[in-house]
């Protein structure tokens, strides 16, 4: 449940601090609260979930160690392969779903990702939801790229109709991850958006 990144995000993008000088000018109240959303973030050990996580909240990555069962920081995410069968019960409530991939994972890691996005694609509780794809590692030399990515997990014909994003992340460029936050956010915010697409 990403309520603080997503805060942040969310007041950036709406310019709060224009908002917020405006209105002591012209001694309106207090701002209005800031919106909230419950997002689940989930995908396979070592994807990088708690890293990008992290560093989006502006915490420090040092000595980060892949989770077991569930981290909180401002943010539950879940991980480790060994409670994938939990899962589902931190599903409901959700407003959206972010799916953390490696993108230079072995191709049987691939796989058992891609098998991961199907199911979750289709859970009864998260279906309708938006995604946030996040194709993680795209630093290094064995990564494959979001299209490469799209054609294998077969996104086109698998979320058609869906509101989805899909895009390439690392922690060395978090401005980017940013950016595709941001994306999310107009997904949340509109749930009218045609669907999404990279």
């Amino acid at each position: 449940m990403l309520h603080t990144c997503l805060d942040i995000l969310a007041m950036c993008r709406n310019h709060t601090c224009y908002g917020t000088c405006f209105r002591a000018l012209c001694c309106k109240g207090p701002p209005p609260p800031r919106p909230e959303y419950d997002v689940v973030c989930i995908g396979l050990t070592g994807a990088g979930k708690t890293s990008l996580l992290s560093r989006l909240c502006s915490e420090g990555s040092d000595g980060i160690v892949p989770t077991t069962g569930m981290s909180v920081l401002s943010i539950s995410s879940l991980h480790s392969d060994n409670i994938k069968k939990y899962w589902s019960r931190y599903y409901q409530g959700s407003q959206g779903v972010v799916f953390v991939l490696d993108s230079a994972s072995s191709d049987e890691d691939l796989e058992a990702a891609r098998n991961e996005l199907h199911s979750a694609l289709q859970h009864p509780q998260l279906c309708t939801l938006p995604f946030l794809i996040l194709a993680n590692h795209q630093d290094k030399p064995a990564a494959r790229t979001p299209n490469q990515i799209k054609k294998y997990f077969e996104l086109e014909p698998l979320a058609r109709g869906k509101r989805w994003i899909l895009e390439g992340s690392t922690t060395d460029n978090m401005e980017a991850v940013k950016e595709s936050f941001g994306q999310f956010i107009s997904l949340l915010e509109d749930k009218d958006t045609e669907p999404a697409r990279i």
